[in-house]
């Protein structure tokens, strides 16, 4: 495993436990407004958390923490990752996977094997322009995310949808497109009487460490309620969350995510 960091305790990312965050390297996208340079970048990347040590600090910590979030980058991008939530799992932890959804065969497998009980799914834009939010040009994302997205649905954990709005790359009616596509693929696979996966829109922020921030910026409180109004004429279970999760300063750090949950 290739780990670019550990925090150690956060009471935000795993909603309803006290967890700790495990950061994986390397990604396949390379979303412009990414907070984590330092981990998707190789010319960026440090000396790796070794996976020893991080055991070892689950080990330790068995009494006191309740999960582990595993995050990046992008997680699925490792081969080793089965084997490594293998470990975890043999330890007692449950494990919430953030991930952007473009390895869906692999994350099928870790579903069917027990070993995610939560997940977070960046859905980067309307899938017309998946490339301008994912910073990759190939017609065979959508398709990918997509399958993800059923894997997760028909899995029956728990999981939520999530958007990072950056002004220079999204606008209202993209968001609705969005959430029109996100609300099809819901009822399609769930049935119109099941309850939605919560989608949360959340303010992008640059830490000073982002991948390419030039043109980019937030939108105000005012203007992301007026884009959290668009979302929700399409995919009503929408809501607002503070800043980008995952933002960092260094490999180590990070910040801040999720305190609303259904």
């Amino acid at each position: 495993m290739k780990l670019g960091g550990l925090q150690k305790l956060t009471l935000l990312d795993y909603p309803g436990r006290i967890a700790c965050i495990v950061f994986t390297e390397g990604c396949n996208f390379r979303c412009p407004y990414c907070h984590n340079a330092g981990l998707v970048l190789p010319e960026q990347m440090t000396e790796p958390e070794s996976e020893a040590s991080v055991l070892s600090y689950l080990e330790k910590r068995r009494q006191i923490l309740e999960g582990v979030v595993i995050t990046g980058g992008e997680p699925l991008l490792q081969p080793d990752l089965e084997l490594f939530l293998q470990k975890i799992h043999r330890l007692g932890y449950p494990v919430k996977l953030d991930t952007n959804g473009s390895f869906p065969e692999r994350l099928d497998a870790l579903l069917k094997n027990g070993l995610i009980h939560y997940a977070a799914l960046d859905v980067k834009h309307a899938p017309a322009q998946y490339g301008k939010a994912s910073g990759i040009r190939s017609g065979k994302t959508v398709s990918l995310v997509e399958q993800s997205i059923h894997s997760l649905l028909c899995s029956g954990i728990s999981f939520e949808f999530r958007t990072t709005v950056v002004k220079g790359i999204h606008t209202a009616e993209a968001l609705t497109e969005l959430g029109f596509w996100l609300a099809r693929m819901t009822t399609e696979a769930s049935g119109p009487e099941k309850q939605m996966p919560p989608w949360f829109l959340q303010t992008y922020v640059d830490s000073g460490h982002v991948i390419a921030p030039e043109g980019l910026s937030p939108f105000s409180e005012r203007e992301m309620e007026d884009l959290l109004m668009a979302a929700e004429t399409a995919y009503g279970a929408t809501a607002l969350r503070g800043g980008s999760p995952n933002r960092s300063e260094n490999r180590t750090a990070v910040c801040a995510a999720a305190e609303n949950r259904k």
